[in-house]
């Protein structure tokens, strides 16, 4: 079962005696309506994320001129806050396949043995056990992000946060922008470094979650 049907599961299960999918909006577009304000993460509250708004793009720079980018989509991944609602988890892991620049041919090249190897490597992993907040909002996702079976240390900042109440399924959602820079070659991601392909990748994470408590 996909994370996405995980997600409707849950909900589903949530809802009360006699409620319905369609009543409760749960399938179907976004209804015309804006969305509520809902203050910040949840005391003790469990978060699934969201993989249709939930990415990780990244750029590199190549021969000193244009940036090449691409996007990875998340296969699962959970959010657990703790009791005092200015700390918790974050356990997300990504589909490394799922890789798209855009190009074809470049998408193979990433995929290979070059870059990604997913005939060995189909998934990366960041896990983290510090989450900074500031009033309601997360500042800092301090973690171990694994490539290539290889886990080296990451510190995501976010640029823009915040929760709302979904006019779709009236529930809570967390979310925002994260970034951070990383070089490549910690993981062992070496090729083209010496001839014109830079080693510092900007790193920036698109999260989305649903309160499903």
């Amino acid at each position: 079962m996909s994370l996405a049907a995980l997600i409707a599961a849950a909900l589903l299960l949530a809802l009360p005696e006699g409620a319905s999918a369609q009543g409760a909006g749960l399938v179907g577009t976004a209804p015309e309506a804006a969305a509520k304000p809902a203050g910040g993460p949840v005391k003790s509250a469990r978060y699934i994320i969201d993989p249709t708004h939930t990415f990780v793009m990244y750029e590199m720079g190549h021969y000193g001129t244009t940036t090449n980018r691409g996007r990875f989509s998340t296969k699962d991944g959970i959010v657990r806050m703790d009791e005092t609602g200015q700390g918790g988890k974050v356990d997300i892991t990504m589909d490394m396949s799922s890789i798209n620049t855009g190009v074809d041919l470049l998408n193979r090249h990433v995929q290979s043995k070059d870059f990604l190897n997913i005939a060995e490597f189909p998934t990366g992993r960041f896990v983290a056990d510090k989450i900074a907040i500031t009033g309601e909002k997360v500042t800092e996702v301090d973690g171990m992000l694994t490539l290539l079976g290889q886990t080296r240390p990451v510190k995501l900042t976010s640029s823009k946060f915040g929760c709302y109440l979904s006019p779709l399924i009236n529930r809570q959602i967390c979310g925002g922008d994260f970034e951070t820079f990383i070089e490549r070659s910690q993981w062992g991601i070496t090729w083209g470094i010496a001839f014109g392909f830079e080693d510092r990748i900007k790193l920036v994470v698109q999260v989305e979650a649903v309160n499903v408590n």
